[in-house]
């Protein structure tokens, strides 16, 4: 009998030990939701973020962990998966504005900062910024503004410049639009000099009008489907963010000539990295976060996806400089300062309950007619 309890104390002992080595110990899970061709991904030979964050974790606690990583197309099909109640994610990317809702509705935690402490890393310009303005709930992944992507071999650039292109009857059947409701409006607004912040439901009618008086020209109402649409020359014309616009020229057919202009009336954004309210692992989201600010990763994310990137150890870094180019570089960065000023005049800010409702009901009757 001492022989069989001491032999199976020496059993326990030893599952306890690979347990805490990771050799037995049960997998952590940790629940990704970001936007689509938003990671580097191991593609064409990349850096493969998730599964490196995989071995990095193993190695440095001695726990094996799986990251299932999933994507969206939309800041609102985010928030309406989210405030369903039917998923759990641990860490999200949403927007500036759709950041703001969520926070206003109890739907993200605050952070643990001694859990993300390469946090220092991010520029104090995107500190303080409406949508976090005491710094609790956000860590900004990424930043940028919308443009207009154009095929300069069916284009003529006499119609280039502004918002109109995207009304340009002359190219009907070759424009692409927004697969969202504030993006959509936001063309709109813009190109009629309107507030896109406006409680006022005469400025959103106004807009409204303007996009059913666009609806004829549209080829189609995209999100992630605008990359194989311009690469491939399906369509011609398309509002869309900066950053994609080096995605699709590196993917372009022969034939295919794209371009990409700011109006000047446009939004300024920022993503940033959240852990929502029904997160299961709040501590492995903080290290999760803060392994993605982490010199490798940021830097081989910023690459991948060509999006403008708030970390100091991405933008000062001379080799990603020298990887990015200098048009990539001139166009993603704009001057610290003008862009703060910008952002603080055009971005999207979170609409009042009401009006998000009534827009949401005009989207709506714009897509179902």
């Amino acid at each position: 009998m001492k022989k069989i309890i001491a032999l199976l104390t020496a059993v326990l002992l030893l599952s306890a030990l690979l347990a805490g080595c990771g050799g037995g110990g049960k997998t952590l899970t940790l629940n990704v939701y970001n936007w689509g061709e938003y990671i580097s991904d191991g593609s064409e030979d990349s850096f493969n973020t998730v599964r490196e964050f995989e071995k990095w974790y193993q190695e440095t606690y001695g726990q094996k962990v799986k990251v299932n990583y999933t994507t969206f197309a939309s800041n609102e099909d985010m928030y309406a998966k989210l405030s369903s109640g039917a998923v759990s994610y641990d860490v999200v990317v949403p927007s500036d504005y759709m950041i703001a809702r969520m926070r206003e509705n109890g739907m993200l935690l605050e952070l643990n900062f001694d859990n993300i402490p390469n946090y220092e890393y991010i520029d104090k310009s995107f500190r303080g910024l409406y949508y976090d303005p005491d710094n609790k709930y956000t860590v900004p992944y990424t930043y940028g503004v919308t443009g207009i992507i154009y095929d300069a071999n069916v284009v003529d650039e006499e119609d280039v410049g502004g918002w109109e292109l995207l009304w340009n009857d002359h190219y009907k059947g070759n424009i692409l639009q927004f697969n969202n409701s504030r993006d959509a409006f936001g063309t709109a607004m813009y190109k009629l000099g309107l507030d896109v912040n406006s409680t006022d439901r005469d400025v959103w009618n106004q807009a409204l009008a303007e996009l059913k008086a666009q609806a004829p020209l549209v080829k189609s109402y995209v999100m992630d489907e605008i990359y194989n649409m311009m690469e491939s020359g399906e369509a011609a014309i398309g509002a869309y963010y900066a950053g994609d616009y080096f995605t699709m020229i590196d993917a372009q057919a022969d034939g295919v000539d794209l371009r990409f202009y700011y109006p000047e009336r446009t939004n300024y954004f920022v993503d940033a990295m959240c852990i929502p309210s029904c997160c299961q692992n709040k501590e492995l989201a903080e290290i999760f976060i803060n392994y993605m600010l982490s010199p490798e990763p940021a830097i081989a994310n910023a690459e991948f996806i060509y999006y403008a990137c708030p970390n100091t150890q991405v933008f000062n870094n001379d080799d990603y400089i020298q990887e990015m180019g200098a048009e990539a570089m001139e166009i993603l960065y704009p001057p610290m300062s003008g862009f703060s000023s910008l952002y603080n005049q055009y971005a999207f800010r979170a609409l009042d309950e009401q009006t998000q409702d009534y827009v949401n009901s005009l989207w709506e009757s714009l897509k179902i007619n």
